[in-house]
């Protein structure tokens, strides 16, 4: 895990990736900025996080970025036939697993950091909802401007309690994601770890009430009925803070969706531990070689 950080230096796919995260949270979390300058309001420091991301197209733009950091998995180098010989293969897949989520929740955690620069100079840093908050939510503001700023969510919860939540329903989301990635790779090459992921993003995507109303042409009075559904069915709208039942409706509880989550990604690593049998490893600069210890497991992984 560690020699895949030490790499990061020298790989102009990280610093892009991290780049364009800092733009993408500059262009999403504007909306709140704005808005809090044109009221003359602050913000807490990390609502713009909340507010942002907090939205179901957000997460989706801010997980898709991860394929720049993702897409050559399982990560191999020069080096990796010298690990393969003194580890066998489950033992390795395992600590590119270990790698992958550590990168995640770091990328996050600059999202996160990122977003709270934004609105750094009008915020403050107290555990209460701002003013700005509270004339989203309660005028309806929030839904004029495309800004996920609900009632529940201001009597429900505290700014930071908010933020946890939603930090660790994106964690777990991308690392579905991710998960995904890493089989599709194993089984199909990058090729098609790019499209498993595209296809899993484009399912959450357009799983929402109202393509399915569209789909159905359901009457309005059914639309609570689709919502519900689209709650349960689509992981992108598990990964959405206010699309979960916080006492009085039928939507998933968080609880439930952390554990659908969690079972999906032990899921996926227990296929990718199979996948990674049956692996054919492409070693760079080592044509010729064949390092028949690499698994340790078995079948010997060929360089080609």
């Amino acid at each position: 895990m560690l020699y895949n950080f030490r790499g990061w230096h020298k790989n102009p796919r990280i610093m892009i990736t991290f780049c364009l995260a800092f733009i993408l949270c500059f262009l999403l979390s504007d909306k709140a900025v704005q808005f809090a300058r044109e009221y003359e309001t602050t913000m807490q420091i990390v609502e713009a996080f909340v507010w942002t991301f907090g939205d179901a197209n957000s997460i989706l733009l801010s997980s898709l970025l991860l394929l720049l950091l993702f897409a050559d998995m399982p990560f191999i180098s020069s080096g990796t036939p010298f690990y393969l010989m003194r580890i066998n293969r489950k033992t390795w897949i395992a600590g590119q697993a270990a790698y992958m989520m550590a990168a995640t929740a770091l990328y996050l955690s600059f999202i996160l950091i990122a977003t709270s620069l934004v609105c750094m100079t009008q915020s403050f840093v107290g555990n209460l909802w701002s003013e700005t908050a509270a004339i989203l939510g309660y005028s309806g503001a929030g839904q004029a401007v495309a800004l996920p700023a609900l009632v529940k969510t201001l009597e429900m919860s505290t700014p930071y309690a908010c933020m946890g939540t939603i930090f660790l329903l994106m964690l777990l989301y991308t690392l579905v994601m991710a998960f995904t990635m890493l089989l599709f790779n194993l089984k199909k090459g990058q090729l098609g770890g790019v499209i498993g992921v595209f296809a899993f993003s484009l399912y959450g995507f357009l799983l929402n009430p109202e393509t399915i109303k569209a789909i159905f042409q359901l009457p309005d009075e059914l639309m609570y009925k689709a919502n519900v559904a689209v709650g349960w069915l689509s992981p992108l709208n598990h990964a959405t803070y206010h699309m979960h039942n916080f006492g009085y409706d039928l939507l998933p509880r968080l609880w439930q969706t952390y554990a659908i989550f969690g079972v999906l990604i032990a899921l996926l690593f227990v296929l990718s531990l199979r996948a990674i049998r049956t692996y054919n490893f492409h070693f760079p600069g080592t044509e010729g070689a064949s390092p028949s210890a690499a698994g340790g497991g078995g079948s010997g992984a060929k360089a080609l």
